[in-house]
């Protein structure tokens, strides 16, 4: 009977248990015999936790073994707010022998990640995270502790503080310039403005970490790892879930990983090895210093920033650090830039607005600097509402208590999943007036700078101490973008096509349907468009 229970529950997973390793029947095999003993041990320990605890939060209804797992939506986020209507604010649900915990209200979510910030500050390390961050050895999902301080403080004070940002301006106009100049050669031609955004972003990142670019079919190839690597983050996994059939890989979800991994690392490898034998002949690039050098400095001193020599800084830290940077600082705000556009186009009177600032700041004689960017007070209201209406991490990364604790009069316990739905708080109607509506205008009267986590009704970068390190990165390449496309051509959809802006659910939120438009010039002369 429990053989013919976890056989049929496999009917009911068809969108997410997909093996991948040719190991079908062997994989089924092995993960009914061990939901079986699993069965086994649920039965005899279930009476054993004490009565006098709070509850746990309310929540579904679950099988044995796989509690709510065959009825998770391909559209978690969606999901999560639909239980959220019938559950409230705090719910829980048994994900196999892992306990999810969904929040989704501003003063729960403070609670949490203020009053109780340093409990809930580690990671719950998904298995495919796992193989991405050379064993969660970086800043995202490292736990916390001296380590990740270490690590936070090299990128804050190397790369992504203010004043590296300012130093290496020079590098971020002139990539952008390069695509406005591609795509000024491609006026009248639909351009997927994704796509784009996402190769700028690259060779941004490539040019301030190790000072060379990524041209043409090589982009494209970068983007759909990147894409591979954070769709593989997003997806169900049963070594996430039955954390004892890891080792097995049932799905291939790690191996799949470890093969995408292995192309940046050969990559990083190659690269590496060249700065080293620079500096061996005598070359070590004084004139100019990129982020790897200084990487490479700190580890082969072998001690932290701080210098704390119980908490060295290896060639791993160096490795996972640039994969942050090159997935992480690219495919979110390339997505979020894309989501931008597309809600301007679909309200034309947005756009004009944004239009009329941009000329009255930068001139249609001029193109658009840096130094214009704090002078676009509607422009940055429409980066806030994109950010709200399309959220780059619909749930934020899951955070994991260190201990058990009480949240809202309920029981956390320690070591469950616990997830953020600013998805869902963004766009609350008891929050947000005409939530679902683009509306920057609501922006406009902040008296304070909403996204940066302090406000629970809207923190599209997390909040307390792990909240995104690369806020001042992201908002700087966002707003340069966006003003400078704006500025520089009207855009169009092909004839016949009409706006889609559906979502695609997955760690990183991503349109569904890619937008592609075709741009047409606006500045006075031809020569602004040149590189």
């Amino acid at each position: 009977m429990l053989q013919k229970l976890a056989s049929s529950s496999f009917h009911t997973w068809p969108w997410w248990w997909q093996p991948s390793n040719g190991n079908d029947g062997l994989g089924r095999f092995l993960l009914s015999s061990a939901l079986i003993a699993l069965f086994l041990w649920w039965v005899v320990h279930r009476k054993s936790r004490t009565r006098r605890q709070p509850p746990l939060p309310p929540g579904p209804f679950g099988l044995p073994l796989v509690g709510n797992l065959p009825f998770l939506d391909p559209e978690l986020h969606k999901y999560f707010a639909k239980l959220a209507r019938d559950y409230g604010p705090i719910l829980s649900l048994r994900l196999g022998m892992k306990l999810g915990i969904v929040v989704s209200s501003p003063s729960l979510a403070r609670e949490i990640l203020k009053d109780q910030d340093v409990t809930f500050a580690n990671r719950d390390v998904l298995a495919a995270a796992k193989e991405a961050s050379y064993g969660g050895s970086d800043i995202a999902w490292s736990p916390y502790g001296p380590e990740w301080r270490m690590l936070r403080k090299v990128c804050v004070r190397e790369l992504l503080g203010n004043a590296s940002l300012d130093a290496v301006y020079a590098l971020r106009r002139r990539e952008l310039r390069r695509t406005v100049n591609y795509l000024y050669g491609r006026v009248g031609s639909p351009v997927n403005v994704g796509e784009q955004m996402f190769l700028n972003l690259l060779n941004v990142m490539t040019s301030m970490l190790w000072g060379a670019t990524v041209k043409g079919e090589d982009g494209a190839e970068f983007r759909q790892v990147v894409a591979n690597i954070t769709g593989l983050m997003g997806k169900p996994n049963v070594s996430d879930f039955f954390p004892g059939l890891a080792r097995f890989d049932l799905q291939g979800i790690q191996k799949q990983q470890k093969g995408l991994v292995a192309r940046f690392d050969r990559m990083f490898d190659a690269i590496i090895d060249r700065r080293l034998k620079m500096k061996d002949d005598g070359d070590d690039g004084k004139e100019s210093k990129d982020f790897l050098q200084l990487l490479l400095k700190l580890e082969h001193e072998g001690v932290s920033p701080a210098g704390d020599a119980k908490t060295p800084f290896t060639m791993t830290h160096v490795k996972a650090l640039l994969m942050d940077m090159v997935v992480g600082g690219t495919d979110t705000t390339s997505s979020t830039t894309e989501f931008a556009m597309a809600e301007m186009m679909k309200n034309p009177e947005i756009m004009r607005k944004a239009h009329q600032e941009l000329d009255a700041m930068v001139g249609r004689n001029n193109i658009v600097e840096d130094s214009h960017i704090h002078n676009l007070p509607y422009l940055y209201a429409v980066m806030k509402e994109a950010l709200r209406l399309h959220p780059a991490l619909p749930l934020l990364v899951p955070h994991c208590p260190s201990q058990s604790c009480v949240v809202g009069g309920y029981n956390i316990p320690k070591g469950a999943r616990v997830f953020f739905n600013v998805w869902a708080i963004h766009r609350d109607p008891s929050i947000w007036e005409n939530p679902l509506e683009f509306d920057p205008e609501r922006f406009l009267d902040s008296k304070f700078d909403r996204h940066v986590g302090n406000d629970f009704n809207y923190f599209p970068f997390g909040s307390g101490r792990r909240k995104c390190a690369g806020i001042a990165m992201a908002e700087r390449m966002f707003m340069l973008s966006l003003a400078t496309l704006v500025h520089s051509f009207e855009w169009k959809l092909p004839e016949g096509e009409e706006m889609e802006m559906s979502e695609k659910f997955g760690i990183v939120l991503k349109k569904k349907t890619p937008l592609v438009a075709i741009p047409t010039p606006r500045l006075s002369d031809p020569a602004l468009y040149d590189e």
